[in-house]
């Protein structure tokens, strides 16, 4: 059976709504010669951001797969997928803001990041746990999940802010 686990909301949710705070001002500033064109590059910017935040991870009895979304495999992000046998450890590394990212790191020695921004996370670790038998205890969030709250919360504010302050 295959799993799908898809990018928390709040992490989609923060990175749209920070882009719309940053650049929905835009054409209202722009002179009249470039209002056409400022709306145009908002919006393709605005379906760039949904479709790169749209990756996913399935998993199956098999293995763990990373999908990634056509605009994303265009930037660079790679999609990958790991058989569950082939998974020799989960390496920890400390990031410099302070909180651990994982690895799963194969007998080839090949290195996956362990995705730490999906939906039912915790589902996915225990699945993770099941299928390798490895320690998955250190495996958390990358990040506190109040951090993406907050952040939506507090763009959701600039942009009610801004459209007020555009139409009064």
């Amino acid at each position: 059976m295959i799993e799908k686990f898809k990018t928390l909301f709040f992490v989609k949710s923060s990175l749209i709504s920070l882009y719309l705070a940053l650049t929905l001002p835009i054409p209202y500033i722009s002179s009249e010669k470039l209002k056409i064109f400022s709306i145009i590059t908002f919006v393709f910017g605005l379906l760039l951001i949904i479709n790169i935040t749209n990756d996913h991870v399935d998993t199956c009895d098999e293995k763990i797969s990373y999908k990634t979304s056509f605009i994303s495999k265009i930037l660079g992000k790679k999609n990958w997928e790991i058989f569950w046998k082939d998974i020799k450890l989960i390496k920890s590394l400390p990031t410099s803001q302070g909180s651990n990212v994982n690895y799963f790191i194969s007998y080839k020695n090949e290195s996956f990041l362990v995705p730490q921004r999906v939906e039912n996370f915790e589902r996915l670790i225990s699945l993770v746990e099941e299928k390798t038998k490895l320690n998955v205890d250190q495996i958390s969030y990358i990040s506190p999940l109040w951090t993406y709250k907050l952040l939506t919360y507090l763009s959701i504010l600039m942009i009610i802010g801004e459209i007020i302050a555009f139409t009064i």
